[in-house]
């Protein structure tokens, strides 16, 4: 008589850089999984500067790996630490420092019929797609599991505005804060 082993849990399978947009992911795929009753797997997929090619090239890079690698992992435990108060995330799960290109690592991972992969869906520029390939388009086009491309924060425009005015060394215009104060409740 042979043993049935219980299916395995179901997983919502999140990408996390601990960019603004990974942390809404992150805090959308832990909604999911607690309405899910699924386990919640962050996933953080970090390659070496210059990408794994280069690494091979210089041998003096492979001294650096385990540097590296404890680097996204204090990467991790930040944007769990930002989005939970903590690296406990209050479910059940487990957090994942993988080495390779996000897309393919999060597709990898994410394989099981009933997993849900979720990805940020940063708002991006033509230059910036062609420059660096967006893994939420990855795993849009070559995962197997259902795929939630959760859309980027509200504060993401006006911190990338604020961005751009300091790079560009503009002024503020106060009266864009002048109608910000009078539209907030007195009591607030």
């Amino acid at each position: 008589m042979s043993e049935s082993q219980p299916p395995p849990a179901a997983r919502v399978v999140v990408g996390v850089s601990g960019s603004l947009g990974s942390l809404t992911a992150l805090r959308r795929a832990a909604e999911e999984a607690g309405r899910r009753g699924a386990e919640l797997w962050p996933v953080l997929a970090w390659e070496p500067p210059g990408g794994d090619h280069a690494a091979r090239r210089f041998p003096a890079s492979a001294v650096m790996v385990q540097e590296w690698e404890r680097l996204a992992r204090e990467r991790l435990v930040g944007a769990l630490s930002e989005v939970f108060g903590g690296p406990d995330t209050g479910l059940p799960g487990q957090g994942l420092v993988v080495r390779g290109t996000p897309g393919p690592v999060l597709v990898q991972i994410a394989d099981r019929k009933d997993d849900i992969l979720v990805v940020g869906a940063g708002q991006r520029s033509l230059v910036h797609r062609m420059l660096s390939p967006s893994a939420g388009r990855y795993c849009l086009g070559h995962a197997t599991c259902p795929v939630l491309a959760v859309p980027p924060s509200p504060l993401q425009a006006a911190l990338t505005a604020v961005h751009r005015r300091n790079t560009w060394r503009l002024r503020l215009n106060t009266r864009d804060l002048q109608r910000e104060f009078e539209a907030v409740p007195p009591a607030a």
